[in-house]
């Protein structure tokens, strides 16, 4: 079974409960469920969030939806990733973070035909999109979750280097330039907020968000600066990750 898993929960220390804030008239979680739900190749959406209290409110959303929730570890994200597996008897899935609200249906349709060609245990598509993707067998999962322990893993990639792993076929369409498109800080907020109230009602598919930005550039400017600050952050996660591995 093909699957995608969308990565979330509401807590956060930079931008609390980001994934249910209302941004014109919807939760922000709710713009990337919509797009999601386009994707006919895939045979479930699974929302995987976590066991607290305070996530109750993502799994009311998801069933509304009419996708799946699996609720798993806290902090662990490949754990829980495993768990969703086997509940539901996924074979490959495409991860889709939760504040990534503009991630488009068609960059996982991608993923998944990828697979579908060449079988490989890990698609990376890390650091050259839009937005990281990856696709990942649940046979590797399974390993690498016995590899790292009870370890804490933010930086996935480094644990499936030595698997069987096929870089993502990217296409120009979704190279985005210097924009912004991850839901972290108010700024951020801010960004995503004007766009989606700028499209007027038409559908926030990624094509749509990409000719406003053409027509509207200093919309850009509006969170472009957080980027820095954002990139500090994730290089020290990454440093105290490594250093826990040595």
């Amino acid at each position: 079974m093909n699957c995608i898993f969308i990565t979330v929960r509401t807590g956060s220390s930079r931008l609390p409960n980001k994934s249910v804030i209302e941004m014109c008239g919807k939760p922000t979680i709710q713009y990337l469920i919509d797009n999601m739900k386009k994707v006919q190749i895939a045979e479930k959406i699974i929302l995987c969030t976590t066991t607290l209290d305070e996530d109750d409110v993502l799994c009311q959303i998801a069933e509304g939806n009419g996708i799946e929730c699996f609720r798993g570890s806290v902090d662990d994200k490949l754990s829980r990733w495993l768990g969703a597996c086997k509940k539901y008897g996924v074979n490959f899935f495409v991860n889709v973070d939760g504040d990534d609200l503009f991630f488009d249906n068609e960059l996982a349709e991608n993923v998944i035909l990828q697979y579908n060609e060449s079988k490989p245990d890990f698609i990376d598509g890390q650091g050259f999109m839009y937005n990281d993707v990856y696709g990942i067998t649940s046979s590797a999962l399974e390993e690498v979750c016995k590899i790292k322990g009870d370890r804490e893993v933010e930086y996935i990639k480094p644990y499936f280097d030595n698997f069987e792993t096929k870089k993502f076929a990217s296409q120009e369409k979704w190279n985005k330039g210097n924009v912004r498109m991850t839901l972290d800080y108010k700024e951020d907020f801010d960004f995503f907020e004007t766009i989606i109230d700028g499209l007027n009602g038409k559908e926030v598919t990624f094509e749509n968000v990409k000719k406003f930005i053409h027509d509207n550039p200093g919309v850009v400017d509006i969170n472009w600066h957080m980027e820095t600050e954002w990139k500090r952050n994730q290089d020290d996660q990454i440093a105290e990750q490594m250093c826990e591995g040595d």
